[in-house]
């Protein structure tokens, strides 16, 4: 892992400067405590007790401050460990939390394989960081280890498809530039990149975008000298391996075939995502949230009209006009473009959606009986969920 370590202490990844915190908070997936709340406690979980967590390789600390910022911003209990190897990685870190003032946080310098050694965990975030362990079933036991019952973890590992081109070039970099120093690595192989033929994979590639952000994005993409990409059969066997089982994906829009392609009947659940995911082709990392295998469970669902429904990433009042007025909002996701379809009749209950009430109280604002409640909401869930905007917590009651 040295040479993994010494890339992390030249180029911390992402590339973030502290002052920045003053003017914005980098939100994502995963660790936005709605997706905690709705892939692993059933939307239910009693925000008064604190959310022990652990961010394991937590780099520069996008996941990290988001979640500890959101905590404080509602008032809930979190007690936080972060764990990675680089000290340059875990400074910057920690001057994002300084400058934010959050002091919920343990800074740890080490190796996610330790996790266990810290105790047990009702979440735990692990981002971008599997995929670069020599043993990435090891680093998947070892988190399962410091799980604690009930919980789940937040997860991104590499995609292959959408990555097409990365990985001949980090196999030429690292036989070209074996022994040098980072700096002197970078410089040349940006030197040849600049110059790669247009019919080049990489070049094509259009989902691909690190490189041009920074010096750090560009190290961390093509002279990585460490890293794989899962497949979808891949992932789900690694799971199986090492006790996990998958609660869901962010997006589940992008793996599902039937958006595709007419689905044959002989294709399980596990096989049409994996004809989806060579299908799209744009996929280029996994995220989603995991738990313990034997206490499989998947998302909150509104079978149960005493969750509290949100919307992430869309403004409640102007998504419901748009639904009232017939429209079908553009999506554009990881290189995915899709349109909304919600029926007009959807519109008031999209409207009631504020992160407070409940969805008896909405369907009861709208002046909806219970049981065209129960004939129009699964369309809107379906829907909405499939693309990641529609979560149920109770965070905020």
């Amino acid at each position: 892992m040295n040479t993994v370590k010494d890339q992390y202490e030249a180029y911390p990844y992402p590339a973030r400067d502290p002052a920045d915190e003053a003017r914005r908070l980098i939100q994502g997936s995963p660790s936005h405590p709605l997706e905690l709340d709705h892939f692993l406690y059933g939307g239910a979980r009693d925000w008064s007790q604190p959310l022990r967590a652990l961010f394991a390789g937590g780099g520069t600390g996008d996941g990290l401050i988001q979640l500890a910022q959101m905590m404080a911003q509602v008032g809930r209990p979190v007690e936080i460990t972060y764990i990675d190897l680089s000290t340059a990685s875990r400074r910057i870190a920690q001057a994002r939390a300084k400058a934010r003032g959050l002091s919920s946080i343990t800074f740890v310098t080490g190796s996610l394989l330790d996790a266990p050694d810290f105790g047990q965990f009702d979440y735990i975030d692990c981002c971008g960081v599997l995929h670069h362990l020599p043993d990435p079933a090891a680093g998947f036991a070892a988190l399962r280890s410091a799980l604690a019952p009930g919980g789940g973890m937040g997860f991104m590992v590499y995609a292959p498809h959408g990555r097409a081109g990365v990985y001949p070039l980090q196999a030429a970099f690292g036989a070209l530039y074996a022994g040098q120093p980072p700096e002197a690595r970078l410089k040349a192989a940006q030197a040849i990149v600049a110059k790669l033929p247009e019919g080049h994979a990489f070049r094509a590639n259009t989902n691909l975008g690190d490189h041009k952000d920074s010096d750090a994005g560009f190290y961390d993409l093509l002279l990585h000298s460490q890293d794989r990409a899962f497949d979808v059969p891949e992932l789900l066997e690694i799971l199986h391996q090492t006790g996990w089982a998958l609660s869901g994906f962010t997006m589940p829009a992008l793996y599902d075939l039937a958006r595709i392609a007419p689905v044959p009947e002989h294709l399980n659940s596990a096989e049409q995502m994996a004809v989806a995911e060579q299908l799209r082709g744009t996929i280029k990392t996994h995220v989603g949230y995991l738990v313990a295998a034997d206490e499989a469970r998947g998302p909150a669902r509104g079978t149960d009209r005493s969750l509290v429904p949100h919307l992430k990433g869309v403004a409640a009042p102007a998504l419901a006009q748009a639904i009232a007025k017939g429209q079908a909002p553009k999506l554009t996701f990881s290189g995915v473009e899709a349109a909304l379809r919600l029926p007009k009749t959807a519109a008031p209950l999209i409207a009631g959606i504020d992160g407070k009430r409940s969805l008896a109280q909405i369907a009861a604002s709208a002046k909806m009986d219970p049981v065209a409640f129960g004939a129009l909401w699964p369309a809107v869930e379906a829907e909405l969920t499939s693309w990641g905007m529609l979560l149920y917590s109770s965070i905020l009651r």
